[in-house]
């Protein structure tokens, strides 16, 4: 019998306790002894790697479909990737402090690439117990049949294989989902990258087939761009019908529509809803007109943009279809700024009291649609007197609100002044 083994038997089965710096001695000798025997059985496993990687292999192609794949896929890739983490493995067994880094290594590379091909962690995980225990298995199998005696030796290191195998499998998991969180911030990133090139028309063509794919849009569909400030709306549904795109200031929809004539809300509930006034306070929603393509969305954005910047401070939906004059003095602030001064020039340099009293005349008269009557009911006076001042703003102004040209002109730069005041 071996002597550390009979020195063990003996401290066993003595009647008295025995000293404890005896137990570290004999303890230190056993432990020395399932180390010989362990780096003996590790020694043959690594002169004998290949045919491990391939039994390994054989189990993972018959045990997880995953590994089917991959083999089928790329045989030898995945046969070098299995030989590096066992043989870091075996060698780990040798010489742990000196080879612990360059396993750690080897096992991270494999958790990222992995994650990478979107191989399941489970799978992963598996790979990597199955490998523990065919190695331990083959430790037991190369001792016992070299050594049969020693084989109850290799019990003192079983711990210690396993806790590798552990460490390895946490590590691998690790890795693997740090690369997954990497990966999923990445695409969240390319697919805003591509909707903000889309938005700012400064999309490629080459781009425009990723970019529907990505957004979940036809790329030849029919779209209209919404533009919300003071909070998304939360009755658009997400999906393949619409693609938020968060701003600093403004978010941007770009909303699938129909094809058929008609209105943007008439062909699609869901532009309707995206037309909606409902919402929180202040919420301004600006509605471009519809485009054909994904590359038109840059100009539907523009549209958007323009329809958002003539909502009323304090909330509103705006649909720019349907406000074209007001669009036409926004695009170009400084013609409706010029038209302004010509237009209402000599009415504006009036004191303050007396020009608000001929403006609100005039406002109230086009909201009224030239009825001097129903402009005498809003501001609370005889039609005669809506009459009167209307004359004393033609004299001031040099225009009549008789001829269609001078109508147009004054209605525009009342527009101006409102819009482009402040």
């Amino acid at each position: 019998m071996h002597p550390a083994a009979r020195t063990r038997t003996t401290f066993r089965a003595g009647p008295t306790p025995v000293p404890q710096p005896r137990s570290r001695r004999i303890r230190s000798l056993i432990d020395a002894d399932a180390l010989r025997v362990l780096h003996r059985a590790a020694r043959v496993l690594l002169d004998d790697l290949p045919d491990l990687t391939d039994r390994l292999l054989a189990v993972l192609r018959e045990q997880e479909p995953a590994y089917r794949t991959a083999l089928e896929n790329d045989h030898t890739a995945t046969w070098q990737e299995v030989y590096r983490s066992l043989r870091h493995s075996v060698t780990s067994l040798l010489d742990p402090r000196g080879t612990r880094e360059a396993a750690h290594r080897c096992t991270w590379r494999i958790g990222v690439t992995r994650a990478e091909q979107g191989l399941p962690l489970d799978a992963l995980l598996h790979a990597f117990r199955l490998g523990g225990s065919l190695v331990w298995q083959r430790l037991v199998e190369e001792t016992t049949r070299s050594e049969p005696e020693d084989i109850r030796l290799l019990v003192h290191v079983a711990t210690d294989v396993w806790n590798f195998v552990d460490e390895h499998c946490t590590l691998v998991a690790d890795a693997y989902r740090q690369a997954e969180r990497q990966l999923a911030w990445r695409r969240e990133n390319r697919v805003r990258l591509l909707a903000a090139a889309l938005l700012d028309g400064t999309s490629r063509i080459a781009d425009l087939p990723e970019t529907a794919e990505r957004l979940g849009l036809p790329e030849h569909g029919r779209y209209v761009v919404v533009a919300v400030a003071g909070g998304r709306p939360q009755d658009l549904p997400p999906g393949r019908s619409a693609y938020w795109h968060a701003g600093v200031d403004v978010d941007h929809g770009i909303v699938l529509v129909g094809d058929e004539g008609g209105g943007e809300a008439d062909r699609d509930p869901v532009a309707a809803l995206a037309l909606s006034t409902d919402g929180p306070a202040g919420r301004r929603i600006g509605v471009g007109s519809a485009v054909t393509g994904l590359a038109a969305v840059g100009d539907a954005r523009r549209l958007a943009d323009l329809a958002l910047s003539i909502c009323p401070p304090d909330g509103g939906t705006v649909r720019l279809t349907e406000h074209l004059p007001e669009a036409l003095v926004v695009s170009c602030p400084e013609l409706g700024a010029t038209l302004t001064e010509r237009v209402l020039g000599p009415l504006l340099r009036l004191e303050p009291a007396d020009r608000d009293v001929l403006l609100d005349t005039l406002v109230a008269w086009f909201a009224c649609e030239g009825s001097a009557q129903r402009a005498g009911e809003r501001l609370y006076c005889h039609r005669n007197t809506v009459l009167n001042r209307l004359r004393r703003c033609e004299q001031l102004i040099g225009r009549s609100l008789a001829r269609p040209h001078d109508v147009v002109e004054i209605s525009l730069a009342l527009t101006a002044r409102r819009l482009l005041r402040g």
